[in-house]
């Protein structure tokens, strides 16, 4: 009998308005890395447009933010919004790969990505950039918004920025990594039979 998982439409689309942002948001897991991005945050969309083209996911975000006090809450609430699209897009999981560990250079930068989609949320960060902003985004974002996405997407994630000497690098090579592991772990492994865990639910 073949495994049929493959032929699962895994995507998700959300929305999210409070006093102080309003975001819509579509992703599709198994896409071509077609990225539609209108932020009030123009680095963000930089390194969602990284980590779309490198996942080969389809993402669409529209989102308005108080940015005249700062990019703080567009961007967590971002975050929040891509969390939950990647946890119903996934749904209950069965024959993904679950792990993946994947290195990304950007030239003189080094970055690692460590993924278990475990439904149980932990984020481990360890990264020391030379300056506190690239342009107008504060690098404090960067912890903000894999936090709250890791949170909300209930996966297990480690990013380890081993070395750089320039702060723009060292953020893209995050995010590019970033969407390489997420699309490593979660191909479907024809080989699984149900989901990956002693446990039988993820």
């Amino acid at each position: 009998m073949e495994n049929n998982l493959e032929q699962a439409v895994r995507e998700a689309s959300l929305s999210r308005k409070t006093n102080e942002t309003d975001i819509a948001l579509k992703l599709a897991v198994d896409g071509s890395g077609e990225a539609e991005l209108e932020t009030d945050v123009p680095f963000l969309n930089h390194m969602l447009d990284l980590f779309t083209k490198h996942g080969q996911f389809n993402l669409s975000v529209q989102a308005k933010g108080d940015i005249e006090i700062d990019d703080h809450h567009t961007v967590e609430d971002i975050g929040i919004c891509l969390g939950q699209a990647l946890r119903e897009a996934l749904g209950d999981k069965k024959g993904i790969k679950r792990y993946a560990n994947v290195f990304i250079p950007m030239d003189e930068a080094l970055a690692q990505v460590v993924i278990d989609i475990s439904n149980r949320p932990h984020f481990e960060y360890r990264a020391s950039y030379p300056s506190q902003q690239v342009g107008s985004f504060s690098t404090e974002l960067v912890h903000e918004f894999l936090w709250k996405f890791a949170l909300e997407a209930r996966i297990t994630l480690h990013v380890i920025v081993h070395y750089g000497a320039n702060t723009h690098h060292m953020i893209e090579a995050v995010f590019k990594a970033l969407g390489r592991a997420l699309d490593e772990a979660t191909q479907i492994d024809p080989r699984v039979k149900g989901v990956p865990s002693t446990k039988g639910v993820l």
